[in-house]
C-alpha cells in the first residue's frame, strides 16, 4: 500500500458490458446515472475470440468488438465531461486497430482524450518457434500436447493481468483497450492505479478480483439468470452493477437507483460461483482464496463483501486456443404421440442407409429429447425432438446432402414426420484448447497515447499455489427427522455455466441448519444420481462454507468447448435449474413454511 499518502475514497467502478452482443444502451445508461470513476465493459468469451477471427479472416482491418465503437460515438463527449475513465477488452484480436477508430472519433467530436492500448497476448504467430523451444501446450483437461492433437490453432491468446492497465491510467489515459486480458483483470488494473496498490499487496488485489468476477457479467449480479425467482420484485431490465472498492480490496456491490432487477447476498453469491472451478481463483496478479470471501447485505441494493485473501500467482499464464474442428450440421425431427423410441430408431437407421452408414462421418451426435406425456391434453404435449448432428472435415458430406436426405424419408418413414427447419447448410465449428505459457514468455506491453511503449513486468515473487483438493465426500448419516421428498430446489438456489469443455453448477442455501444439511447431503455420489448425465465423467466437488455453498465442475460435459458442443444448451447454463428441479428428501423442517 502507499505510505505517505492517505487512503483515498473507494472508487466506483461499473460494468456496461457482459458479452460481445449485450444490452447495446447499458454504457449510455451508466454514463446517465450515479457517479462512477470508470466504466468497464467485457467482450470476450472464450467462444468470441474465435468469432472475431472469423470477421478478421474477412476484413484484415478488424478483429474487434464493433459493438464498442457505437458505445464510444454516444458517450465520449459525456465520459469526458464528467471525467469518467474507460477500460474494455474489446480490443479482441487488433486492440490497436481499435485504438484508432476511437481516436478518430475523439477527433471528430473535437474532444481532448487521450487513448491507450495493450498487446503480447497474441502467441498465435510465435506458436511453431514456441513447440520447438520445448512449450507442448498440454491440454488443461484432456493433458495430451498439441503436437499429438496435429492442429494448427487460429488463435492462441495469453491471459494479462491488470497492471498494464494501471501502467496506462497512471500515465493520464482516459480510454484503456485491452485484447485478452482476463475478465477481473479490467477492475484489478483500475483499483491498483487508483489506491496505488504495490505489486504485492496480495490481499487486496484478491478483493479486485472478486469484485471484478462479479461485475464481469453485468446484469448477472443484479438480478439476471438468478434462480431465486421470487426475490427479484422489480423484473424491469436489471441496472448494471457497480463495485466500490476501497483501497484494502474490499468492497460494495450496488446498482444506480431506481433501475430494475436487486443486490442481495444471493444475486452476488450467485456471481461469485459462476465458471469457478475450486475455491482458489488464480490470476496472473495473484491467486484469490475465495473461501475466505464473506458477503453481508448493508442495505437496499448494496451488499458489502470483504475478507479476501490473496497469494502470489502462478508462474504460468492461461492460454486460450481456437483451431478449427471442421464442418457440422443438425437437423430436428419431431416425433408424435405413441411408440416415440421405435420411430426414432426407424428414423435413424433409414436416414444412414440413405447417407452410407454413420461410420462415414467423423463424428455423428444422436439426441432423443422427450417433451411428451402420456394422454397429452394437447398437442405440442405430445412431442418428441430427435436431434441428430453430424460432422466431418469434408463440407460435402454434411453439407445439403445430409439436410436433404432427412427430407426424403418424409412420406417414407413414420407417421406425422415433420422437422422443426428446413433442410440447413453446413457450419464450420471451432474446438477450444485451453493451456499454459511460463508468464516470462508473454512481454505484456503497453502502448501509450504518446507513442512510447512501456513493458510490464510480471509479478517478481511468483510460485504454484497448492491446488484446493477436492474435498472429502461427507457421509451423509441417516436422518432421524422427518423428511419430504421435494425438488432440491425448495431450499437451495444454483448458478451455472461454462469453462471450456467443463461445466461449473454452484449451489448454496441460506441458513446454518440448511447448509448442515446441504453439505451431508449432496456428495458426489448424490450429484450423479440427480445428473446422471456426468455419471460417466469425472466431477470434482468443491466447499466454500463461508457462502454456505458448493461447487461442482463436471470435466469434459461440454465436449471440447461451447463452439464444437452438441448440447442443446451448449453452455449449461440452465444445468443449475435442471439440479434445483431433481427430487430429493430434504428435512421437513429445513423446508419453507409455504411446503
Amino acid at each position: 500500500m502507499r505510505e505517505s499518502d492517505a487512503p483515498r475514497r473507494p472508487i466506483r467502478v461499473g460494468n456496461a458490458s457482459g458479452f460481445y452482443g449485450d444490452r447495446l444502451s447499458a454504457f449510455r445508461d451508466m454514463v446517465d446515472g450515479g457517479p462512477v470513476d470508470v466504466i468497464t465493459g467485457d467482450y470476450l468469451a472464450e467462444l468470441t475470440m474465435l468469432i472475431l477471427w472469423k470477421a478478421r479472416k474477412k476484413d484484415p482491418t478488424t478483429g474487434y468488438a464493433k459493438t464498442f465503437l457505437t458505445q464510444a460515438r454516444q458517450s465520449l463527449a459525456d465520459c469526458a465531461a464528467k471525467g469518467i475513465k474507460i477500460v474494455v477488452n474489446a480490443g479482441g484480436l487488433n486492440p490497436a486497430g481499435l485504438a484508432d477508430e476511437v481516436r478518430k472519433l475523439i477527433a471528430d467530436q473535437g474532444l481532448d482524450l487521450s487513448v491507450a492500448h495493450l498487446e503480447g497476448d497474441d502467441i498465435r504467430p510465435r506458436l511453431e518457434s514456441l513447440q520447438a523451444e520445448g512449450h507442448e501446450f498440454r491440454h488443461l483437461d484432456k493433458g495430451s500436447t498439441l503436437a499429438e492433437a496435429g492442429v494448427s490453432p487460429v488463435s492462441a491468446n495469453a491471459y494479462l493481468g491488470g497492471w498494464g492497465i494501471a501502467a496506462a491510467l497512471r500515465n493520464g489515459a482516459d480510454v484503456v483497450i485491452c485484447p485478452r486480458v482476463t475478465d477481473a483483470a479490467l477492475v484489478v488494473g483500475t483499483c491498483a492505479w487508483w489506491h496505488g496498490w504495490a505489486r504485492t499487496d496480495f490481499d487486496a488485489l484478491a478483493g479486485a478480483v472478486a469484485a471484478g468476477h462479479i461485475i464481469e457479467c453485468g446484469p448477472q449480479a443484479t438480478g439476471g439468470n438468478y434462480s431465486q425467482i421470487r426475490e427479484v420484485h422489480d423484473r424491469r431490465y436489471p441496472g448494471s452493477p457497480i463495485a466500490e472498492v476501497a483501497h484494502d480490496g474490499s468492497f460494495v456491490i450496488t446498482k444506480d437507483p431506481g433501475t430494475g432487477g436487486l443486490v442481495s447476498v444471493g444475486t452476488v453469491t450467485a456471481q461469485l460461483l459462476y465458471e469457478i472451478d475450486g475455491p482458489l481463483y488464480l490470476n496472473p496478479d495473484v491467486a484469490a482464496h475465495f473461501e475466505t470471501i464473506e458477503i453481508t447485505q448493508e442495505g437496499t441494493d448494496r451488499v458489502r463483501v470483504a475478507g479476501t485473501t490473496g497469494s502470489p500467482p502462478p508462474p504460468d499464464l492461461k492460454v486460450a486456443m481456437n483451431y478449427i474442428g471442421g464442418f457440422r450440421n443438425t437437423m430436428t425431427l419431431v416425433l408424435t404421440g405413441l411408440d416415440i423410441e421405435e420411430k426414432a430408431a426407424w428414423a435413424v437407421d433409414e436416414l444412414f442407409e440413405i447417407l452410407g452408414g454413420q461410420e462415414k462421418f467423423d463424428d455423428v451426435d444422436i439426441q432423443l429429447l422427450r417433451y411428451d406425456i402420456p394422454n397429452p391434453p394437447t398437442a405440442a404435449q405430445s412431442t418428441a425432438h430427435l436431434r441428430i448432428t453430424v460432422k466431418d472435415a469434408d463440407r460435402a458430406k454434411v453439407d445439403r446432402a445430409f439436410s436433404n436426405s432427412v427430407t426424403e424419408i418424409a412420406v417414407a418413414g413414420y407417421a406425422g414426420f415433420h422437422t422443426t427447419t428446413p433442410p440447413s447448410s453446413a457450419s464450420e465449428f471451432g474446438v477450444y484448447w485451453p493451456s499454459l505459457i511460463p508468464a516470462n514468455e508473454i512481454e505484456h506491453v503497453v502502448l501509450h497515447a504518446d507513442g512510447t511503449k512501456e513493458l510490464i513486468d510480471h509479478c517478481p515473487r511468483t510460485q504454484t499455489p497448492a491446488p484446493t483438493p477436492t474435498t472429502s465426500t461427507p457421509h451423509d448419516a441417516a436422518d432421524p427427522a422427518p423428511t419430504t421428498r421435494l425438488p432440491l430446489g425448495s431450499v437451495v438456489a444454483a448458478r451455472s455455466g461454462d469453462k471450456g469443455g467443463k461445466a461449473n453448477v454452484g449451489v448454496w442455501t441460506d441458513s446454518p441448519e440448511r447448509w448442515d444439511w446441504l453439505r451431508r447431503h449432496l456428495t458426489v455420489e448424490k450429484f450423479l444420481d440427480l445428473v446422471p448425465e456426468a455419471a460417466s465423467l469425472p466431477v470434482h466437488r468443491y466447499e466454500l462454507p463461508n457462502l454456505r455453498a458448493l461447487n461442482f465442475v463436471i470435466v469434459g460435459f461440454l465436449g471440447d468447448g461451447v463452439a464444437s458442443s452438441t448440447r442443446t444448451d451448449a453452455q449449461a447454463k440452465s444445468l443449475g435449474e435442471y439440479l434445483r428441479a431433481r427430487h430429493t428428501d430434504i428435512p421437513t423442517a429445513l423446508l419453507p413454511e409455504t411446503n
